[in-house]
Order: structure tokens, then sequence, then C-alpha cells
């Protein structure tokens, strides 16, 4: 089995995470995002035309897209952390397809990416301003929803135990981290992502991450 990724794709830390805190014994094979290794074949043809990872190959089955990965390699080794009880599963379904939809789409296209990386600002300041502008605004929202909905009453994201929706969601929130977001207004968004960063492969998993963002911390960002 390998799991083709890059330790600053957002999208491909929770696989990594899943996998070392499992022992899954996949093999993680780097795509060198700088270097375009993701729109250069064979990636490009063979494995996933969409030019971006994670990319999943376990024998002659190729599957892409971070959310259904980890539901697959969750399945496949039997975690409890994808629950069998219907409506359990359903509720670790509804966390993540929210995070993919809402938070993924303001927080991190919308506000953390532009500001992030050179690729995602937009051709002139105006427009730049008006992006940033409407995903705080959109960002702000999503966050006290995940603050008192999702984690007003419960431990992690679909209840009281870690499933799969926390290791996918606590990417997205973790990224607040590059711009230096305070989550001191959100408490229980906070606490969690500190359960999060107990996990004894936390800091492997995301080693790199944090370079790319110390190498950073003097650039002027906006932030929640």
């Amino acid at each position: 089995m390998k799991i083709h990724y890059h330790p600053v794709s957002t999208t491909s830390r929770p696989l990594v995470l899943f996998a070392l805190e499992n022992g899954l014994g996949a093999q993680l094979q780097v795509v060198d995002l700088m270097k375009g290794e993701h729109v250069q074949a064979p990636f490009n043809t063979a494995l996933n035309p969409s030019e971006l990872v994670p990319v999943l190959e376990d024998g002659d089955f190729t599957l892409t897209e971070s959310s259904a990965i980890l539901k697959y390699l969750a399945e496949k080794t039997g975690s409890p952390t994808y629950p069998k009880d219907l409506k359990q599963r359903a509720r670790v379904n509804e966390a993540m397809d929210w995070v993919n939809t809402q938070l993924n789409r303001d927080f991190a296209y919308g506000f953390v990416y532009p500001q992030m990386f050179p690729t995602h600002k937009r051709p002139n300041d105006e427009q730049h301003q008006g992006v940033l502008a409407w995903g705080k605004q959109r960002a702000q929202k999503w966050f006290k929803v995940l603050d008192s909905h999702f984690l007003g009453k419960n431990k992690y994201l679909a209840g009281d135990e870690l499933t799969i929706a926390d290791y996918y969601g606590s990417s997205f929130v973790a990224l607040g981290e590059f711009i230096r977001t305070d989550l001191g207004a959100f408490p229980n968004v906070k606490r969690w992502l500190g359960q999060m960063k107990q996990l004894k492969s936390w800091d492997k998993t995301y080693e790199t991450f944090y370079g790319f963002a110390g190498s950073m911390k003097d650039a002027p960002f906006q932030t929640l």
C-alpha cells in the first residue's frame, strides 16, 4: 500500500497521521509539489488527472480524494474510528462533509491559501482583499458553528470518541496556525485541537508544516 502525499498538503496530513497512529505500514511517497511533480507524467496520467495529492495505491486499486481514502483505510483495517453503527457512521460522514463543503471552502481556499501560496493570490489587490474579506467573514461563522454545534457538547467532532472526522477536520483547523490565528474566541475548538496534538504521531506528521510556518513568522497575515 502506498500513499502519495506532500507534508504541507492539508488533505495529505490526515492520511499520514492515521497511517502512523494505526501502524498501517503504508509506504509514504512524497510528491514534490514545489518541483511540479503533480503536473507531470506519470503522476497526472497514471495516478490523478486532477493533478492533486493525496492518492492511494492499494495493489491495482487507485483512489483519490482525502476523505474517501481515509474512509477506505479505516474500513479496510476495521478501525473503530469509523464505526459500523449506521447512525454513528452517519455522524462521522456528516462532520467530514461539513468540513469539506464549509470550512475547507471558506477558511482554507477563501482565507488562508490566498495568503499562504502565491498561486492563490488574485490578479489585483482589490480582488485579493475582497476574497480575504469574504473568506474571513464566512470562516468566522463556520468556526462558531464548529465551536458551539459540533464541539459544544461533544469531546470530538462526531461524539465522545475519536473518529476519522477528527483526523480530517483537525488538519483544516490547524491551518490557522500558519496565519497565527488565536482560537481564544472558540474555546471548544481550542480544547479539541489541543487533544489532537496529544496524539503520538502529531509532531512527526506536522513537522514540515510547522517548519514552513516558522519560515514565514515575520510575514504580515490577516487572521480571524
